[in-house]
């Protein structure tokens, strides 16, 4: 097979699996969210085994599993409680939205009556608004099932699946890398989740001090949100900037707090997110900056805001995959930073085990 057609070949399965992805985006995201559930209870129940003497991996694994379903239920109800208070309080943010208005109509100059916050629902139309609002309720609370279903059923999946690899791969050789290369996708994907955890945990800590400070109504729904927003790469810090301002601007009749947030929420994302966290995040993935940006462009529009959540792992999955193929090696190495696609650090204590 010749240069061209070779070519025309890799194209024509890009162009499938590109459709693939977006066609069945739903059960597929649902499913990449369960498997980033799993791994996050899994890694916990291992650590929970190793640090916490005679704890059983029977023990270990309920309690990882109560831990990460338990701080994202609280997650949820603070964001509840916190969107309830934001609404109970609706009337004075209009009054305040509407003398935003219009100083930005003086501002700019515009002739005419300075439009208020009901002449712009009005123009959004408000049944339409709605009915999206109340769909995208549905699908969120629809996919929450699905993806927990599909984590119930990930536990004892894994747990035969070093029986269906001896099925699979009768070689030993085969079966040893076949196993070596799970566990190598693992070890990434845990190592990306604690330190992205980590440092979005700082970042949440450190605005959510500062917004205290300042006075920013709600500051820990804010600090939450830019908690998740700091796993978006680049855009995620940018949103968190806005955001807070714009909360700032509604909340605040003087510009003097309104610019202290900006550069109380600015500061932070900027020191940690420039100087600290893509040391850290390159080495747990070893992904280019160039190539996360770009995963977050191509996942961001086949998956929509879950595949800007996941586009570094389910990108750093599929270059170690392609990795261990002759003919597709030298893509994984102009996907990693330094062009060695795989990590080399030990492997987990459960990859070894299972390689035994």
């Amino acid at each position: 097979m010749d240069l061209s057609q070779r070519g025309a070949l890799w194209i024509i399965a890009a162009g499938v699996m590109a459709a693939g992805l977006y066609f069945l985006r739903e059960p597929l995201s649902q499913f990449a969210m369960a498997l980033i559930l799993w791994l996050a209870i899994d890694g916990l129940a291992e650590t929970l085994d190793k640090r916490i003497p005679f704890t059983p991996r029977w023990v270990a694994l309920p309690a990882a599993i109560i831990i990460v379903l338990g701080i994202i239920a609280f997650v949820g109800v603070v964001v509840v409680n916190n969107v309830a208070a934001i609404l109970a309080d609706q009337t004075r943010y209009e009054f305040r939205l509407n003398q935003v208005l219009s100083q930005a109509h003086e501002a700019l100059g515009v002739p005419g009556r300075s439009p208020t916050v009901r002449d712009l629902i009005a123009n959004l139309d408000p049944a339409r608004l709605a009915g999206e609002i109340g769909e995208s309720l549905q699908n969120l609370v629809s996919s929450t099932i699905f993806t927990l279903i599909f984590l119930a059923f990930l536990f004892p999946a894994a747990g035969v699946m070093s029986d269906k690899l001896d099925l699979i791969f009768r070689g030993k050789g085969k079966r040893e890398a076949a196993r070596d290369v799970i566990a190598r996708i693992r070890l990434s994907m845990e190592r990306y989740l604690w330190v992205q955890t980590v440092m979005s945990l700082i970042i949440t800590g450190l605005t959510f001090t500062t917004l205290t400070i300042i006075g920013l109504e709600n500051a820990l729904f804010w600090s939450f949100l830019i908690f998740f927003l700091n796993y978006i790469p680049t855009i995620g810090s940018i949103a968190a900037v806005v955001l807070t301002t714009a909360v700032a601007l509604v909340q605040f009749p003087t510009l003097g707090p309104v610019v202290a947030v900006f550069a109380g929420v600015s500061v932070w994302q900027f020191v940690i997110g420039n100087f600290i966290q893509p040391r850290m995040t390159g080495e747990s993935l070893n992904l280019s900056a160039v190539v996360v940006l770009l995963a977050l462009a191509i996942w961001g529009l086949v998956w929509g805001i879950v595949g800007a959540f996941l586009a570094a792992p389910l990108t750093v999955m599929l270059m170690i995959v392609l990795a261990q193929f002759p003919t597709t090696k030298w893509i994984a190495i102009l996907l990693s930073a330094d062009g060695k696609p795989t990590p080399d650090a030990e492997m987990p204590r459960s990859a070894e085990s299972g390689s035994n």
